[in-house]
């Protein structure tokens, strides 16, 4: 059974209506004009919205109301009906997002038949929600690296609080999965999680995109803040906010409590916030770009995200991972990497990170066979931008003598290795075919240290001042 906001100017007409869908046991309520109706989808959203054309001594009729319901409630199906029908109406209707037309006087097992069909439409378009966010959720933090051992473990612990989190990293690394990480194993975890993202939104448009707005036609419309009433809402790339926002939301994290835009009304919600920035926001403090206050509220627990670099013994997985995504959702051949595929991806410089690895591979995808091994020839030579990579590598190695061009070739060679292997030295020494005490010494005459990054161990050339 389903709930149905009725709303219709004849009294007599929408209390019938209403008595009918009550008798077949839905929950109903009722509307008289534009803001009563306004009233009550912003209270709740209804499952099915039975709308009257023409609504007298009303703000705004049907037709205007059908254009704001589908533009803000895309997912509730609006039947239509009219005493004053016609096929113009009725396609106009339509046009506007309508999921049927009836006109008065409306045969009442018609108006059954053309509700059931709607809520069930509508139960159809909640579900399929539900999947698409368990399928962003479902697959998320893919790898086994000790740098995502390390992210995870770090998350589950903040996850178990309401304390405030602040996700750093480079664009692209995965900030926001890292956030719907927390939610799905938090005490939230069946509440809403809203994203707000400052980067897309106008600044001029952005205290009523979080806060809502109030106005005399429309009454109150919801902002993201109370959207995410209790759940999780991510704020991302927060160096992005205008001045007047950041205090605005420094207000909101201390009080719990603010007014919409164009309103007087005190909103109270219960959200945790998480955030994130791939800015240095120190910086942008120094500059007076972010305010430190809030700075410090919502930096309560940091946590950096790492690149995609610091965790290279991942990139098969998430390979294999975004094929089979990008074949179910795209329907792209769903082809295996060679062994030689999966170590070149593994080399390569991901500036771009998590989001550059999946683009590469759906552009393979496209542009190559529809069955056979990926191979290694068919991805870019060089990620980080250049035209011709073998050419820049001829030109470093030709002004130098054999024995330091090789001793250059050797140490690029092995850093890329234990990089390829998480810093993993026993590994590195299997796959090139060296014992473990050879690889040692020979990283030591080559200047090769091992560091901390990330949470994971790379390989990096020695400076002068490691090596005293």
């Amino acid at each position: 059974m389903g709930d149905i906001l009725v709303v219709d100017d004849e009294r007599d007409i929408r209390e019938l209506v209403g008595d009918i869908l009550r008798d077949e046991g839905h929950s109903v309520r009722l509307a008289w004009d534009s803001d009563s109706a306004f009233t009550e989808i912003n209270r709740e959203p209804p499952d099915l919205i039975i709308l009257d054309i023409w609504l007298k001594d009303s703000k705004l009729d049907g037709i205007d109301i059908l254009k704001s319901v589908r533009r803000d409630n895309p997912a509730i199906p609006v039947v239509i009906i009219s005493g004053h029908g016609n096929i113009e109406i009725a396609v106009a209707a339509v046009k506007q997002g309508a999921y049927d037309f009836i006109e008065k006087p409306f045969n009442i097992d018609q108006l059954m038949v053309v509700i059931t069909r709607g809520l069930e439409t509508s139960r159809l378009r909640r579900e399929n929600a539900k999947l698409r966010r368990r399928d962003v959720t479902a697959t998320e933090m893919i790898g086994s690296s000790a740098a995502l051992r390390n992210l995870k473990s770090q998350l589950e612990k903040v996850a178990r609080g309401n304390g405030r989190v602040m996700l750093t990293g480079p664009a692209g690394s995965g900030k926001e999965i890292a956030a719907r990480f927390i939610h799905l194993r938090s005490d939230r975890a069946n509440g809403p999680f809203v994203v707000a993202s400052a980067a897309t939104i106008e600044p001029e448009r952005m205290e009523e995109v979080l806060f809502g707005r109030f106005t005399p036609e429309r009454g109150h419309e919801p902002g993201l803040f109370e959207q995410a009433h209790g759940g999780i809402l991510f704020l991302d790339e927060v160096a992005d906010m205008p001045p007047g926002t950041q205090s605005k939301i420094l207000r909101v994290l201390i009080e719990q409590a603010f007014q919409r835009a164009g309103g007087s009304d005190t909103v109270r919600v219960d959200v945790r916030v998480l955030s994130a920035t791939n800015k240095d926001l120190k910086s942008q403090i120094a500059l007076g770009a972010f305010r430190e206050d809030l700075y410090h509220r919502l930096n309560v627990v940091p946590i950096e995200v790492p690149p995609l670099d610091a965790r290279r013994d991942d990139i098969p997985e998430l390979a294999r991972h975004f094929i089979a995504e990008l074949n179910a959702t795209q329907g792209l051949p769903l082809r295996r990497l060679s062994e030689d595929a999966e170590a070149h991806l593994q080399t390569l410089s991901w500036p771009g990170n998590i989001r550059q690895l999946r683009n590469v591979l759906e552009r393979c995808l496209i542009l190559g066979p529809d069955s056979g091994m990926i191979e290694a020839s068919e991805f870019p030579a060089n990620t980080g931008g250049a035209d011709n990579a073998h050419a820049i590598i001829s030109a470093i190695y030709a002004g130098l003598p054999l024995r330091e061009a090789r001793e250059q070739f050797e140490r690029e060679y092995l850093i890329a290795q234990i990089n390829r292997f998480g810093g993993n030295i026993s590994r590195t020494a299997s796959f090139v075919g060296m014992e473990r005490s050879a690889l040692h010494r020979k990283l030591k005459s080559l200047n090769v240290i091992t560091t901390a990054r990330g949470g994971a161990r790379v390989g990096d050339p020695a400076e002068m001042d490691d090596l005293a």
